[in-house]
């Protein structure tokens, strides 16, 4: 994306005003440029298997996340999703951002914090491993020195940093993201009220407010210049907010995405801006744009059909997300990014499921009262504890999302089966004064109970850890699962009242051609494709067949 296009952007943006301002992020970007930044291969992500993990939860901090580099190579990850690393009270586990160029200190101990972060970068990136991590786009820490100066007077530069009223009428059609916890989107200090739109202690930015797009930018292109891969735009589809509307998905927030793309791709092209848009399969799409948004988006609506299937026994849930009225053609250069579970609960939100499958879902998923999350809209569980802690059904479920279409995301842990944490959920509990029990599929690893317990052929760590390795192992062998066609196959099944039961599509790129079959139901099943060969599968077995 050229200047002239930067410029269009802008001026829609703001109606032609503040061209002042955008010169001076111009001046700022041409100074970029001149480091002439190495460029990255096209569609890079489209190859990647993502791991997903917080720094001091995974290893305690980034010296013992280099210890476990090796680690995660030779399990086949090749892209670190980092979650929240950027200074933070830690109310929100790092999304409450205080500081947006600096590194907490928990994670790299010392002076030369951005030293040692570059080290980190090279170490990563020598071992074959893109970094991207979480940015904030919408909202920051109640402590970020811009809140901070805001609240000294209206007249402060900072003050329009933030979204003001003197009541809270305004923006009353947008919903309360977290129901049950927050019963309002304002807060009320003195005798004002700011906006938000998750906790109360995170004040939403102003974009009206044209400095907090240069701010924002000022930010990205300094990550950049560090040696970061990419960005996960956290919470975009809030960005703009117009009074009479549900504030999400507006058009001016669409053209905000735009021009941090462009600011992107004009420094150092193919640098990932992940969408993080809990939305329908069609509005996410729109964060793609044609090509000039996002490069890469969530597929939220997924993750709780996978689950429904299984539980089901019937491959009709996953068939019928991915069809074409529900999951859009994407724009070229762009790609899904799939996962079985995150950092936060198994979301069963109205915006991608219908009631009926919330109800179901919830009803089947929520073991315990204190995996409820939001009323009904979520279960706090992490993998193992959602699949009863069965080997066969976590390699089931792992075998359905490495070989659909997309870039996998695996969250640090379930690749050996960790469960859920309930004294980490205490302890944080007590810190934020919010009982978030999403806390519970945080929680910090044991590496020496993990060894012990993968010592043990018998143990879950070791059943799972074993499907997970061999899988990835697998899928690393072909392109065709990042880029290649998915068709849909309908074998005879025996017996023929399982024949709902098993998902089976092909894999097609150029000369690569993989068959793909699982078994979902809890019993055997005989399979006979069209040229009459057959294979047996277990309860929740699954099959790679390269074909010639």
């Amino acid at each position: 994306m050229n200047n002239s296009t930067l410029r269009e952007l802008w001026q829609e943006i703001y109606d032609g005003d503040h061209l002042e301002v955008y010169e001076q992020l111009m001046h700022e970007l041409s100074a970029v440029k001149l480091n002439r930044l190495s460029p990255m291969e096209p569609e890079w992500f489209k190859d990647a298997v993502v791991y997903s993990l917080y720094v001091d939860l995974f290893n305690t901090d980034f010296n013992g996340l280099v210890a476990r580099l090796d680690y995660l190579r030779d399990l086949g990850i090749n892209c670190l999703w980092l979650l929240p690393i950027l200074d933070s009270p830690m109310r929100d586990a790092g999304f409450d951002i205080r500081d947006y160029r600096t590194i907490r200190g928990d994670l790299l101990p010392g002076d030369e914090r951005a030293g040692q972060f570059r080290s980190f970068l090279k170490e990563a990136h020598s071992r074959g491993i893109r970094i991207i991590f979480d940015l904030p786009l919408n909202h920051t820490s109640d402590e970020h020195q811009w809140f901070q100066e805001a609240l000294k007077s209206p007249l402060n530069r900072y003050r329009d940093y933030y979204i003001w009223s003197d009541d809270d009428s305004l923006y009353s059609d947008a919903r309360i993201i977290f129901e049950g916890i927050e019963e309002s989107n304002w807060k009320r200090i003195g005798d004002v009220y700011y906006f938000h739109r998750f906790f109360d202690f995170q004040p939403d930015l102003n974009y009206r407010n044209p400095w907090v797009l240069v701010e924002m930018c000022r930010i990205m292109l300094y990550w950049v210049e560090q040696g970061v891969d990419g960005f996960r735009a956290d919470a975009i589809p809030y960005l703009w907010k117009e009074d009479g509307t549900d504030c999400e998905n507006l058009e001016k927030t669409h053209l905000l995405v735009k021009f941090f793309r462009g600011v992107l791709d004009s420094v150092r092209p193919h640098t990932l801006l992940l969408a993080e848009a809990c939305q329908k399969p069609h509005e996410v799409v729109r964060y793609f744009g044609d090509g000039d948004e996002c490069q890469a988006g969530y597929h939220f609506p997924l993750m709780p059909q996978v689950f429904k299937s299984i539980t089901s026994g019937s491959a009709l849930p996953v068939r019928s997300v991915l069809h074409p009225s529900v999951t859009p053609p994407l724009p070229d250069g762009t790609q899904w990014f799939t996962f079985l579970r995150c950092h936060d609960e198994l979301s069963l939100e109205l915006v991608y499921v219908s009631e009926e499958d919330r109800a179901y879902l919830h009803g089947a998923y929520c073991k315990e009262p204190l995996w409820d999350f939001r009323q009904g809209q979520g279960v706090s569980a992490r993998l193992a504890d959602l699949l009863d802690g069965n080997p066969d059904k976590i390699g089931l479920a792992f075998s359905i999302i490495l070989s659909l279409p997309g870039t996998p995301v695996i969250y640090y842990g379930d690749e050996f089966g960790k469960r859920n944490d309930r004294s980490y959920y205490e302890e944080q509990t007590k810190l934020t004064g919010k009982d978030d029990t999403r806390f519970l599929v945080r929680g910090r690893i044991d590496w020496q109970g993990v060894a012990d317990a993968l010592a043990d052929e018998g143990s879950l760590e070791s059943g799972v850890l074993g499907r997970v390795s061999t899988l990835l192992a697998a899928r690393n062998k072909y392109k065709c699962f990042g880029r290649g066609d998915l068709v849909w196959i309908q074998p005879d099944v025996t017996p023929a009242a399982l024949q709902d039961a098993v998902l089976a599509f092909d894999r097609i790129l150029s000369k690569e051609h993989l068959r793909i079959v699982h078994n979902l139901s809890d019993q055997p099943v005989v399979i006979t494709f069209e040229d009459k060969t057959t294979i047996e599968l277990a309860p929740y077995g699954y099959r790679w067949i390269a074909l010639k």
